[in-house]
Order: C-alpha cells, then structure tokens, then sequence
C-alpha cells in the first residue's frame, strides 16, 4: 500500500471517529440539555428562510426538464397524461429530497464549517469551555435541532413548486389536458412516496449538520485550514447524502410498500 492510500485510509478512519464522538455527545445533550430555542429560531431563520429562494428555484426548473423529457418519450405511447405522474412521484420521493438537501449542503453546510472553523482558529471555542459552556450544547445543538426541523419544510416546497411548474409546462406549452394530468398524478402518488421523500430529508439533514459542524470544530489551523474544512464539508455532505439515498431507497421501498 502506498503512502498516499495509507494516508486517506488513517484520515477516513479518524474522521469516521471524531464523527462517531460528535454524534455521541450530540444525543446526549440532546437529552440532557435544555436547548437554548432563541439560537434554534435563528438558525432556522439562517437554514430555512434564507434557502427558500435556491431550493425552490432548484425544485422549479428540475420539475420542468423532467416533465418535458417525460413527455416526450410518453408521447411515443400515447401516454401524455401519465407525465406529471412521473414528475410527482419522481420529485416526491427522490429529486425533491436528494437537489434540496444538495442545495443546503452547498450554501448552509460550508456556511456552518466555516463559522465554526473560524471559531476555532481564532479561539473562541477555547473560551467558550474556559467559561464552563460545552461547545456541543452552545454550537452543534441549535444547529442539528434547527437542520432537522427545516429541512422537510424546504423539502415539501422544492416539490409541490417543481409539480405545479410541471403542471403549467404540460398544461401550456405541452398542451395536455389538464383534468386527466392531476387526475392521474394524485391517483399514482401514494403516501408511501410521501412518508420515503420526508424520511430522506430528516436523515440529510442529521448528515449534513454533523458533517458540517465535525468539520468546523476540528479545523486546522491557519485560513488555508478553514477553506479545507469548508470544502471537505461541501464535498463529504453531497457525497454522503447521495450513498445514503441509494440504500435508504432499498430499505425504505421493502418496508413500506
């Protein structure tokens, strides 16, 4: 082995503990502290509310494209109808939560890495457990409760705005009738696509939160050091995000269907 690979194994290895530290001391002031709800409000403000315009914009735009690339394949089969059935279930259990949670990773997951990265550069962390506040109680708890909370909110807007853009592209540009088009998409999309898409996005949300602030609170040194963990946060998220869609899938279509 050479020592490049030695290198990424010893950095995988010891980042997946301090992971498994953080998210043991996560749930444990989880309940045993009592959160601080003025900075949860905040970071939902922070999370929430600030991200509405890319997530939605992202749903919009990703809701077209599928519904025009559906219906030109279903055209083939005189299956018009059936395309915004496609777009809601395709939206609803897997686009809407997977680009939602892409989005948050991108804009609050850096934005999370890099304030508690600078934090830790410039000491503020050091003083926080000179004066007897946890780091995790006072940083990662307000933060995680906040992601977990907002996260099915910005998820549920990405999809019913991309489905109603859908439906305005298939009912005025495709020209398909629109009684049979929502006719068909409530009759296909079952709340089973529901309760998969809202499962997803809580889970996202946990990674990116815990990516994000593992990150931050174990940045090097120096301002190279921030943009190394504000990166690595970015890229770990999405790439984590997109490997956990694939089994959550396998494991949440056996259960509920």
């Amino acid at each position: 082995m050479t020592s490049s690979a030695k290198q990424f194994a010893r950095d995988w290895f010891s980042g997946l503990g301090r992971g498994s530290l953080l998210c043991r001391d996560l749930f444990y002031s989880l309940f045993k502290v009592k959160p601080v709800w003025r900075d949860v409000l905040y970071q939902m403000y922070f999370i929430g509310v600030k991200s509405q315009s890319v997530v939605c914009i992202t749903g919009a735009f990703t809701g077209m494209v599928l519904c025009a690339q559906t219906y030109l394949e279903f055209h083939k089969v005189k299956m018009d109808t059936a395309t915004l059935a496609v777009v809601s279930v395709g939206m609803v259990s897997q686009l809407g939560p997977v680009l939602t949670s892409l989005m948050v990773a991108g804009r609050v997951g850096a934005a999370i890495a890099a304030e508690l990265g600078t934090m830790r550069v410039t000491e503020q962390i050091d003083a926080l457990r000179t004066l007897a506040t946890h780091p995790i109680d006072y940083l990662v708890v307000p933060r995680f409760l906040a992601m977990l909370l907002v996260m099915p909110l910005l998820s549920a807007a990405s999809v019913c705005v991309g489905i109603f853009a859908a439906f305005l592209v298939g009912v005025c540009y495709l020209g398909i009738n629109p009684t049979y088009l929502w006719f068909n998409m409530i009759h296909y999309t079952d709340m089973d696509d529901v309760m998969t898409g809202m499962i997803k996005t809580f889970v996202f949300g946990a990674i990116i939160a815990v990516v994000a602030c593992d990150k931050g609170l174990n940045c090097p040194q120096g301002a190279e050091g921030v943009g190394r963990a504000t990166t690595e946060a970015v890229v770990y998220s999405s790439i984590s995000i997109l490997i956990t869609n694939f089994f959550l899938t396998l494991v949440l279509n056996r259960l509920l269907v």
